[in-house]
């Protein structure tokens, strides 16, 4: 067994809507049915992997290959890590023991590591040699920890998700992005983009925190800042009891010390304050216990009573041995990714101890409670008891007023108090601490009581009720015709006074500025736009390369274009062999759209109009044919249709119709240009669709010009001498046949092309190309440059000769070597009243050429 080429699908593609690992997997004879070939396989794989689960797919009625089993491991390794992944899929290939392995996964990582693992388990069964499974389960596991989100920021994206917010990762740690575009907002842990940086500032210094709050009103401990042991002490007598001592800007209770008063016990506790500041706050030991209220927005949504991280003795084992049983706790962790953090053995746990008469190797009597620190954070191993429901609300206006005066969003707000259930000024208690980017863990899961949806708080108070963050977003996929549809759709969105975001495969344009350039039409261009604040609808061409290679880069989008397949373009790559394989392909964008959008498709070209059963929203067919039958039946039942009727293009729903002159939508000249009106209803559908008003659709028809600074490369039109050159980018027989077409509704008195052709196609369709041409021009000159793509020097231009050997027309035919020659040899051949299709290949430096050739003439 070979596993190759892999890939990470990280949006909606070709399988499902799960994001997941593809991995091409070459089988042997024998593992292609190893229940025939391999009967001890199976039974050498169970003794290794015991929780495998079942092999063989339901339904699956073909031998079992040994690529199915890559499949059930994959999945089973993770599974059994901790990872919540249940997809899995196996195809396959037109090769002969080649499979399509497809492995759902959590965390990218994680997935790619479970298919190497799980590839590791196959070889050591089939080898009978052992395997570490137990190690095996613990990188995963491990892995997936260190790079899930942790329970704070998950709960935000859970709550996302709950009201199909979409999200996004910026980075391997908790930077998420909610929303698209001008929509978005941002989130880092519990912080937000509206989050003040000053408002963390004054959080992060505890004396100036105190001192806000005073002024507020908030009953604060008394204290004062100090800068070295002696005044540390000076600071204990003034203030006449037992104090507390703390960074002054140190997070997580790092460094703070608690209930002490004699000389030895403050000279070490300010020694481990400033190894962390380099100022120490000490202030009044205020008796009670210590509370957590979680303030989002104006509202306290969460309350937790925090106690310090304590074992029970039972006259057996010493307090350390009793930690280390405490620590065993799965839910229990070494970082933020679990719901407990282990208890901390250090220099402020044995001081604790020796407070109590005891040090780690004591054995305490049975039911003794031991305390390993006085403070009481979750972050050195405490515990926490919910008590929301408990707080009086005077005390909860002063957590509120707390976080106001700092100007946090959202805030931890620390309370020592004997209870909540009076007011702070009643029971002498008092706010000691106010905290950004509070840790959730206590409050989603809280050791006692019931959890609180914190996640669902701060996501309502990032989106009224009802927003679900997102943009219009519009995917264009199809043979032919993709890129000008997607400028002419985005013009059309522009018209009525939307920022908008494009991909195409010229680039990728915000507005009206490139900010890239080459083939962008694949999902990560997409991401780019999406992320881009500055953008209040998207468009996007979406090649099937992309979808291939990565899936889309968006859940779900509003409008789906599939304007064409015909016979296909680039068949024979990447497993996808025949015009039904591609139009699985193309439906992707289809089987996404949302239930409330809608898609747009070729109702003449029938692979495309039989995707409508695929769509979760409506359907709005277009087509050249007013009789269609799809365009009267679709209409009959109430639903949208768009279609050209002579001179004018139609949109139709019921008995109400708009109508809109072929004359006046230049990109068609006058509706010469067939498949140009095809593209121009795709864009008046989708537009329709979005609720773009019909006179903004009339203005933006009007004003779009198919130019080579419009729409490079897509029939743009240059005069030479009184001679008509067109440039266009068509590179498959449906292009040409439709190129062929538009020409022969322009007058000539000899025409002639220039063609090249690129070598990743099949020779068929090299061939192809040409038969078209050489039945409809008199001239054809033939070139070869940097397009042959792996075939030999030669070899495209043999099979383009070899399609003209039939020609009906073509009587004068040249090869020449380079584009640019090739175009000026063509040129000089022109006369007055001719006409000269020039098929580029380098789109941009090919118009540069030719703007500067017609310019000198």
């Amino acid at each position: 067994m070979e596993v190759s080429r892999i890939r990470a699908l990280r949006g909606p593609n070709l399988w499902s809507r799960n994001t997941a690992i593809e991995a091409i997997v070459t089988c042997h004879d024998a593992e292609c049915a190893i229940d025939e070939h391999l009967p001890e396989f199976e039974a050498r794989l169970r003794a290794r992997f015991p929780q495998i689960g079942r092999l063989r797919p339901d339904g699956q009625q073909e031998a079992l290959s040994i690529a199915h089993v890559l499949q059930a491991a994959a999945l089973a390794l993770q599974a059994h890590a901790g990872c919540p992944v249940a997809f899995g899929r196996t195809a396959a290939t037109i090769e002969p023991g080649v499979f399509q392995v497809v492995v759902e996964y959590s965390e990218e990582a994680v997935g790619r590591l479970a298919i190497e693992q799980a590839a590791q388990l196959l070889a050591a069964a089939l080898d009978d040699t052992p395997f570490d499974l137990a190690g095996a389960l613990a990188r995963l596991r491990e892995l997936d920890e260190n790079l899930r989100l942790g329970p704070s920021t998950a709960s935000i994206v859970n709550a996302a998700l709950a009201r199909n917010i979409p999200f996004r990762r910026l980075t391997q740690g908790s930077m998420v992005q909610f929303g698209w575009g001008s929509r978005q907002r941002r989130i880092q842990a519990a912080e937000t983009d509206a989050t003040s940086a000053i408002a963390e500032s004054i959080a992060q210094d505890k004396d100036l925190t105190k001192m806000l709050l005073d002024a507020a009103g908030v009953p604060v401990p008394r204290g004062c800042s100090v800068s070295d042991p002696q005044a540390a002490w000076d600071a204990v007598r003034e203030l006449g009891g037992p104090v507390v001592i703390k960074p002054r800007d140190g997070s997580q209770g790092r460094g703070v010390a608690v209930n002490i008063e004699t000389r030895e016990q403050v000279e070490a506790a300010y020694r481990a304050a400033a190894d962390i500041s380099g100022e120490v706050i000490v202030e009044r030991y205020i008796p009670g216990h210590d509370f957590r209220l979680l303030v989002v927005g104006d509202s306290l949504v969460a309350a937790a009573r925090r106690d310090p991280p304590q074992v029970t003795g039972d006259g057996r084992h010493t307090v350390r041995e009793l930690v280390e049983q405490v620590n065993a706790d799965p839910l229990r962790g070494d970082g933020h990714a679990t719901s407990l953090t282990k208890i901390r053995f250090d220099d402020i746990a044995l001081a604790t101890l020796k407070k109590q008469g005891l040090d780690a190797n004591s054995v305490p009597p049975a039911g003794m409670l031991v305390a390993l620190r006085h403070n009481a954070n979750l972050s050195t191993g405490g515990s926490a008891t919910d008590v929301t429901d408990e707080v009086h609300p005077d005390l909860a206006a002063r957590a509120v007023a707390a976080a106001r005066m700092v100007g946090l969003d959202i805030c931890g707000v620390d309370v020592v108090a004997e209870t909540v259930h009076l007011p702070l000024e009643e029971q002498h208690g008092g706010v000691v601490e106010v905290n950004a980017a509070p840790g959730l863990r206590m409050h989603l899961n809280p050791s006692f009581g019931k959890g609180r949806a914190v996640g669902e708080a701060i996501i309502a108070s990032m989106f009224a009720e009802g927003d679900d963050g997102r943009i219009p977003v519009v995917a264009v996929a199809g043979t032919n015709g993709k890129t000008t549809t997607v400028r002419l759709t985005t013009h059309l969105l522009a018209g009525s006074g939307l920022r908008v975001g494009m991909t195409n495969s010229d680039g990728v344009y915000i507005g009206a500025r490139s900010i890239d350039s080459g083939d962008c039409s694949g999902p990560r261009s997409a991401r780019r736009v999406l992320a881009h604040p500055g953008v209040d609808a998207a468009v996007f061409e979406t090649a099937r390369g992309g979808i291939l290679r990565e899936g889309l880069a968006f859940d779900r989008c509003d409008v789906a274009i599939v304007t064409n397949l015909g016979m296909g373009d680039h068949l024979g790559l990447g497993y996808i062999s025949t015009v039904e394989d591609l139009a699985v392909v193309k439906r992707v964008i289809v089987q996404y759209v949302h239930a409330g959008g809608t898609a747009v498709l070729n109702a003449t070209d029938p692979i495309v109009a039989d995707m409508a059963s695929a769509c979760p929203g409506s359907v709005t067919f277009f087509s050249s044919d007013p009789a269609h039958p799809l365009i009267g039946t679709h209409r009959a039942q109430g639903h949208r249709v768009v279609y050209r009727d002579g001179p004018d293009i139609v949109a139709a729903q019921g008995d109400a119709e708009v109508r809109i002159a072929l004359a006046d939508i230049p990109l068609t000249h006058g509706g010469a240009i067939a498949f140009q009106v095809d593209n121009a209803m795709a864009a008046v559908a989708a537009a329709w669709s979005l609720g773009v008003d019909w006179p903004v659709i009339r203005q933006g028809l009007a004003g779009f010009i198919s130019d080579a600074q419009t729409v490079p490369g897509r029939f743009n039109m240059f005069d030479y001498r009184g001679a008509t050159v067109i440039a266009d980018y068509g590179h498959n027989p449906d292009a040409i046949q439709a190129l062929v077409q538009a020409v022969e509704a322009l007058p000539a008195r000899r025409r002639s092309v220039v063609i090249s052709g690129a070598g990743d196609r099949r020779d068929d369709d090299l061939r192809r190309q040409t038969e078209i041409l050489g039945d409809a021009f008199d001239d054809v000159v033939l070139y070869e440059d940097q397009c042959q793509r792996g075939r030999a020097d030669g070899e495209v231009l043999t099979l383009l000769r070899q399609g003209l050997a039939g020609a009906q027309r073509a009587r004068h035919v040249e090869e020449i070597r380079g584009e640019f020659l090739a175009i000026d040899t063509a040129l000089a051949r022109l006369e007055a009243g001719d006409l000269c299709l020039v098929l580029v290949d380098q789109v941009e430096a090919a118009l540069a050429h030719l703007k500067q050739r017609t310019a000198a003439a």
